[in-house]
């Protein structure tokens, strides 16, 4: 459940920062860590990715299965 949370926020960064690149032509993660090559921003678009991967199991996870393990 809060690896579900963490990779659906890392997703969201991802998404925002997708969205100023396509509108702004700013890259927000690269601006934040000196450029697209430093080693923080690669490991940031690399876990954004690893979060992406994550919440496509949430496609295929039932309701019913979520709701008796809160039980």
């Amino acid at each position: 459940m809060i690896l579900d949370r963490i990779a659906l926020i890392l997703v969201i960064i991802g998404a925002l920062n997708w969205g100023s690149i396509g509108l702004f032509q700013f890259d927000i993660v690269a601006w934040i860590c000196g450029g697209q090559s430093m080693m923080f921003a690669r490991i940031i678009y690399t876990l954004v990715a690893l979060a992406g991967l994550w919440c496509v199991s949430l496609l295929f996870r039932s309701r019913e299965s979520e709701v008796s393990e809160k039980n």
